[in-house]
């Protein structure tokens, strides 16, 4: 509809929902988790970063990681389209052609990377690209759809960020990067099996070989308390390597029991309360890795403010 002073709402509301159908390319709840993670690595760096500088890099960083997602859905808009979880993302359900996804998603991941390269360092941008074109290229491309430990080994995408943020800081990469690394690594396989789980009619009807479908419930069961363990072993590495003190130490044994209690208790569950116990130990490892973080980042400042006290 066109008023008076010339304009047409109709398509100023058309414009509007296709920049929300642009930003959902971007996966933004993915993206939050990835910027969250990337800031904490930042700040615990042993060395500080002008704030501008900082923000820049978490900017780059969340761009980044942006537009992996949008090559992402780019690849999978097939299978994204039979699967009840995705049918509604932007390409399969029409609001986005294919082909301006993947332009979309190739020119924020040039723009991030020569950004982040230019404000820091080109060891942050190197790891940047690194993991643009792991996530799209290796994890998309090659592994989803090619083997059951697609998340295993895709999962490294996901661990990045605290690197980059990192290495943003220092131009390195230290042992108390590559803990923060694994921690994530390790917290993926859970984390995404039991949803796999709970998702089992989606994956298949996809086509997707996720664990539960090729090797059974069972041995999904038994992989998620195996990988609790490592997980919750190498998040007390911070400590052991002074990067943490017992602010974080306690959360992360308090956050570990819990995972490992879930991770049993699903063990134990058949049928539909296998499915509902997988469901609960999906949104508690969300949680988990966030106040993980949050521990590591107040341990951090209140080693700060003790040093400047003294």
């Amino acid at each position: 509809m066109v008023y008076m002073d010339g304009h047409d709402r109709t398509a100023s509301i058309a414009d509007e929902a296709r920049i929300e159908d642009y930003f959902a390319l971007l996966k933004p709840r993915v993206m939050s988790l990835v910027v969250f993670t990337a800031f904490v690595g930042l700040i615990v760096a042993p060395q500080a970063i002008h704030p501008v500088l900082g923000f820049v890099a978490i900017l780059c960083i969340a761009i980044g990681a942006g537009a992996s997602g949008a090559l992402n859905m780019w690849y999978d808009s097939d299978i994204d389209a039979v699967m009840s979880r995705t049918i509604n993302r932007p390409i399969p359900s029409g609001r986005v052609p294919r082909e301006e996804a993947f332009a979309f998603g190739m020119t924020l991941s040039a723009f991030s990377v020569i950004t982040l390269g230019l404000a820091t360092n080109w060891v942050a941008a190197g790891l940047l690209a690194f993991t643009i074109f792991f996530y799209a290229v290796v994890y998309t491309v090659w592994l989803k759809r090619s083997t059951p430990q697609n998340i295993v080994i895709g999962g490294a995408a996901g661990a990045f960020p605290p690197m980059i943020g990192w290495a943003a800081v220092t131009g390195t990469v230290s042992i108390d990067a590559l803990i923060l690394f694994m921690i994530i690594f390790l917290w993926t396989p859970p984390h995404f099996w039991a949803l796999a789980l709970y998702k089992k009619g989606d994956y298949e009807a996809a086509g997707i070989p996720m664990l539960p479908n090729v090797a059974g419930e069972r041995v999904t069961q038994n992989q998620i308390v195996v990988y609790t363990v490592l997980l919750c072993a190498t998040a007390f590495g911070p400590v052991l390597t002074g990067l943490a003190g017992m602010v974080y130490g306690l959360a992360a044994a308090v956050l570990g029991a819990g995972f490992a209690i879930l991770a049993v208790r699903l063990r134990m569950a058949e049928g539909v309360e296998m499915k509902r116990r997988a469901r609960v130990l999906f949104t508690y490892s969300l949680g988990y890795l966030f106040v993980l973080f949050v521990a590591l980042l107040a341990d951090s400042g209140l080693a700060f403010w003790l040093g400047a006290a003294q």
